[in-house]
C-alpha cells in the first residue's frame, strides 16, 4: 500500500519534514507496530537505511515507541495524529506563555490575524471568552 503525500496545509509540517511526515502517516495507517522493512515497501525511491534513520530521529524526538524484536525494531506512534498536534500546539502555548509582557504583542497579535484569516466566528467566541474572563467575580 503507497502512503499518499502529506497535504501541503498539514500544520505539523512546520515541526516535522515531509518524510518524517509519511513516516507517521503510514505508521498511523497500521493497527500495530512495523519494522523498517514493513514500511520499505510504501516508500519507493526512499533508500532503506533513510527511512531506517528516519525512524530512528523520530524516536529519538519521542513521536515513536520503539521495542527491539529479535534483531530488528518494531516501531509504533506515542501518539495519534490528533494527540500529537494537540500536544505541539500546547508547547507552542507555553513557550509564548513563558514569554515577557513585551514579547507577547506581536505574538497574540499574530495568532489573532491568523485565526482571523481561517475563521471569522472563532475570533468571535474567542472576544466573548476574553470579555467574559475579564469581568470582575460576581458581575454577569
Amino acid at each position: 500500500m503507497a502512503v499518499p503525500p502529506f497535504a501541503p496545509s498539514d500544520p505539523l509540517e512546520r515541526v516535522f519534514g515531509a518524510l518524517e511526515l509519511r513516516v507517521l502517516d503510514a505508521l498511523w495507517a497500521r493497527a500495530g507496530g512495523a519494522t523498517v522493512r514493513d514500511l520499505a515497501p510504501a516508500f519507493a525511491g526512499v533508500a532503506y537505511t533513510t527511512l531506517m534513520t528516519t525512524l530512528d530521529r523520530l524516536h529519538r524526538k519521542g513521536v515513536l515507541l520503539r521495542e527491539k524484536d529479535g534483531r530488528r525494531f518494531l516501531y509504533r506512534p506515542r501518539l495519534g495524529r490528533h494527540e500529537l498536534l494537540t500536544s505541539v500546539a500546547g508547547d507552542a502555548l507555553a513557550a509564548i506563555l513563558g514569554a515577557r509582557a513585551d514579547e507577547l504583542r506581536p505574538m497574540v497579535s499574530f495568532f489573532v490575524d491568523a485565526v482571523r484569516r481561517e475563521d471569522r466566528d472563532v475570533l468571535d467566541k474567542l472576544d466573548a471568552l476574553i470579555r467574559e474572563r475579564s469581568r470582575p467575580e460576581g458581575e454577569s
